[in-house]
Formats: structure tokens, sequence, C-alpha cells
């Protein structure tokens, strides 16, 4: 007789989810096949930040749950919060969590970043990630998926927003780490030092080492002093195939963003 997994017989797919395999790290995240799908940009910036044994690290928009999830098997963390507005999207990590039997290490709320106040205590993180929607109402082309919309476009929070939500959790020298549009960068750079979080490092993100960069990913710590070490750029490709820094950050899987859409 075969053994049943309890995990799965717990959380069975949904109309229209798929259960995808998160490469070596023998994970799985339960997606939805036409609504938001995490796209590189999260697994980038998970293995851009830096967690210590025992820290406190909350998501801001968790979306799919995919950074907590690498986060619980790639670092030590004592804790995750997933912090995530959408009801659909929070549920489905939660199975993701349950499937992967990590429910002691990761806690996904559903709760608006706007809030925050009302979900955590002040200054109880020692990390906080986010990779917020890069693009502001008025601009671009609406994603007729509400999922995708809200992954894309600020509808349910601006930049001020998440960088107030993290300012709140961290204590001094907490450390806040996102992924952003290089566009934007010096918008992101000012916000964050109004907010008390001092940039200390940057790293741009190009499609090909011939491209301009097009995203950064960005440490800035509460209460730091001045001073931010530019790390080497990181290339998404090099000729036709993908680099070899991003698959070893991918674990193999195959790359199709939902927001950034890494094709040129």
């Amino acid at each position: 007789m075969t053994e049943v997994d309890p995990a799965r017989e717990k959380q069975p797919l949904g109309p229209g989810e798929t259960l995808d395999e998160l490469g070596s790290d023998a994970l799985k995240i339960i997606q939805q096949r036409d609504g938001y799908r995490f796209s590189l940009d999260p697994v980038l910036l998970c293995a851009f930040a830096r967690v210590v044994p025992g820290d406190t690290v909350v998501d801001l928009g968790s979306g799919s749950g995919i950074m907590p999830l690498l986060l619980a098997r790639r670092t030590s963390a004592l804790r995750i919060i997933g912090v995530e507005r959408q009801p659909e999207l929070a549920e489905r990590s939660r199975r993701s969590v349950a499937w992967n039997g990590l429910e002691g290490r990761i806690d996904i709320r559903r709760a608006d970043l706007r809030e925050i106040r009302r979900l955590l205590k002040a200054e109880s993180a020692q990390v906080v990630v986010s990779n917020p929607p890069y693009r502001p109402l008025a601009s671009g082309r609406i994603s007729p998926k509400s999922e995708r919309a809200r992954a894309r476009h600020e509808i349910a929070g601006d930049l001020g927003d998440f960088i107030a939500a993290a300012a709140y959790l961290l204590g001094t020298g907490g450390r806040f780490y996102l992924i952003y549009l290089a566009e934007r960068l010096a918008e992101l750079l000012s916000r964050l030092r109004q907010a008390g979080l001092e940039p200390k490092r940057l790293r741009c993100v190009h499609s090909r080492p011939e491209a301009e960069g097009r995203l950064v990913l960005v440490e800035s710590r509460r209460g730091g002093q001045c001073g931010l070490v530019l790390d080497p750029p990181l290339y998404v490709r090099q000729g036709a195939e993908y680099s070899a820094e991003v698959l070893s950050c991918y674990c193999g899987l195959p790359i199709c963003g939902t927001k950034s859409g890494w094709d040129g």
C-alpha cells in the first residue's frame, strides 16, 4: 500500500492551480496558472539579502510566498513572516508552507502593510525584504488580472508605504532589502534616507553586459552611518544563455517572470 503524504492530502490543488518545484531547494509552491506567478526578481533578492542565524524576517507584499519559502530553506532565520493583502495569494501561500512542512518557521499574515502597526510590534524584526510594485498607478498598461496588476502597479500601497512599514519594523541596525526599478533609484534612495534607513549596499542588475542597468538591489540599515558600497553588476544573461550566477540563484527553474520579464 502506498503511503500518502499527509501534507499533500491536506493541501489539494484548486481549479487552475499548479504545483511547481523550486529547483534543488526541494521545495514546492502552489501558484495560479493565470494569476500572479513569481518572477526572477524575488529570487535575486533572496540571494542578495544577508540573514544571520536567529533573525526574524518580514516579507512585505509576499505574493505567492516565494521569498519566505526560499529564505526558510537557505538561511537559519528563526522566524519568517509574510504580509500579503490579497486573500487568494495569502491562502495559497499558507498551503505552500504547509505542503513543505514549514509551519514552525513561516507565518503568512493576510493584512494590509499600510496597517502594519496593528499587525506587528515596532522594532520586532532584524531583516525586512520586499519586491514592491514598480509602477505608479497612472503609468503603463494595467493588467486585467488583478493579482498581476497589484504586483506591477501601486494599487494597494506605494513605495513610501513599503518604506514606512520597514522603518517601523526595524530597530537600530536592522536591514531592509528590496529590488526596484533603476529609473526610480534617485526617488528610492531619497525616501529611504528620509525614513531613517541609510543606503549601505547597491547592486545594478543588467539583462546583458552591454545593456544598461534595469533593476537595482539595495540594502539599507536603520540608523546606519553614511557610506554606500557598490557591488559588481549582476548580469542576467551571458550571450544567449542565462549567466552562471543567475542559474545558481534560481536553482535551475525556467525563468518566466510576471513583473520584470527579462526578455531583452
